[in-house]
């Protein structure tokens, strides 16, 4: 038997070198992600740092304003966030300010609410309601032609939402004392029907032109009484509310939403004066049942922009509890706030609008979808429970 002598084979070619082009940096494996590390928000545990902001999505066009199985089907689809907070919802009949909001202050609402709990509960979800209240934003329109209420007959020069479209605000009426202190009545009422209708906690709306914000205001709040005159009486609705809300809940995941950034309108001004007057305000929040801070930050300088992370960290060294960041971020900015401690917890608004799997698609690295801003108030299904899902494929 003959046998061949084994040779070497000679190298392959090697395929022509090209040049290097630069490189997407690569997405993070989820458990590396700070944002899907999971966190503590008082007695609730969260699954990961990516929160639903409040949206604003005037579904409730039913009489009453009482929500409807479209929001039960919106909160179930975004049941993945490490926490729903709900769109504002009015805490009495007087707070109404803006069309088809649900409220929270009578049974048929409190059962309604109780249907969105079950279904975001059943799926593992955990979701607290946010107690909204317009104040002098409002409008006759939608108090059956009286003037709304503000701190002082100053009028807010504001855009109110009513049945028939957008109208300028009108000069409110000063509240009277007994009449604050039945709004605050109306918030820790509020907050109990929040507590029957199996939330997880609530969220007072102290941002932008609301109720809370106009008493902040000095420029809109001229009163000299026990409510306004010095930053300590103009702060004190808002700690009498926080103070009213903790009852029902044992002091338990109550948080306060605050925007000392706001630049809007003729009064709301983000200069050092008042970046002060909300310093000391933060402060005092330590010194009273608050749970965490949800803090939005300054519009972007420009469309695309990066979030300042200066403008949470002023807080952060104030407040002692956790902070959720909100305005303008993404995955990599969001992710790089909390791994650098300025926050705890991120929130997502116009992202959760067209992402119903928003956290997915973050762990994933997918592209996302973007909104259509035609359908934010229009009412029915569009645009609101029809945004696609990203499928979950092994090796993505």
């Amino acid at each position: 038997m003959s046998t061949a002598r084994a040779t070497q084979a000679p190298p392959a070619p090697q395929p022509a070198q090209t040049p290097q082009t630069p490189q997407t940096p690569p997405i993070p494996r989820p458990a590396a992600q700070p944002l899907l590390r999971p966190a503590a928000l008082g007695d609730l545990r969260l699954p990961n740092r990516v929160i639903m902001a409040p949206t604003t999505r005037a579904r409730a066009a039913a009489p009453g304003l009482v929500p409807t199985e479209l929001h039960a089907a919106y909160y179930a689809q975004r049941a993945g966030a490490g926490l729903i907070i709900t769109e504002g919802t009015w805490v009495g009949e007087r707070a109404i300010g803006f069309a088809n909001v649900p409220g929270i202050y009578s049974e048929p609402q409190v059962s309604a609410w109780r249907r969105v709990t079950e279904v975001v509960h059943a799926l593992g979800g955990r979701i607290v309601l946010q107690l909204w209240h317009a104040g002098a934003t409002s409008h006759p329109d939608h108090l059956g032609g009286l003037l709304p209420g503000g701190p002082s007959a100053v009028n807010p020069y504001e855009r109110s939402f009513t049945p028939s479209g957008f109208k300028d605000t009108v000069t409110p009426r000063a509240m009277s004392v007994a009449e604050i202190e039945s709004t605050v009545e109306d918030h820790r009422t509020a907050a109990e029907n929040a507590r029957r209708a199996g939330f997880d906690g609530v969220e007072i709306h102290a941002l932008g032109p609301s109720l809370i914000p106009q008493f902040l205001n000095p420029r809109l709040n001229r009163r000299s009484d026990a409510y306004g005159g010095d930053r300590a009486r103009r702060r004190r609705l808002l700690l009498d509310i926080v103070d009213a809300v903790a009852g029902p809940w044992d002091g338990r995941c109550v948080g306060v939403r605050l925007s000392p950034y706001w630049n809007a309108g003729q009064w709301f001004t983000a200069d050092e004066p008042t970046l002060a007057e909300y310093d000391e305000l933060v402060a005092c929040l330590n010194n009273h049942p608050v749970t965490y801070l949800h803090l939005r930050g300054p519009d972007l300088a420009a469309p695309g922009g990066t979030p300042d992370p200066g403008a949470f960290l002023r807080y952060r060294r104030i407040f002692d509890g956790p902070l959720i960041a909100n305005l303008g971020f993404d995955r990599a900015s969001g992710n790089a706030v909390v791994e650098a401690g300025t926050a705890d917890a991120v929130s997502f608004a116009t992202h959760f609008i067209a992402n119903p799997d928003l956290v997915t698609r973050f762990a994933l690295g997918r592209e996302l979808a973007t909104g259509d801003p035609a359908t934010y108030y229009t009412g029915g299904a569009g645009g609101y429970v029809d945004y696609p899902v990203s499928e979950w494929r092994d090796g993505m």
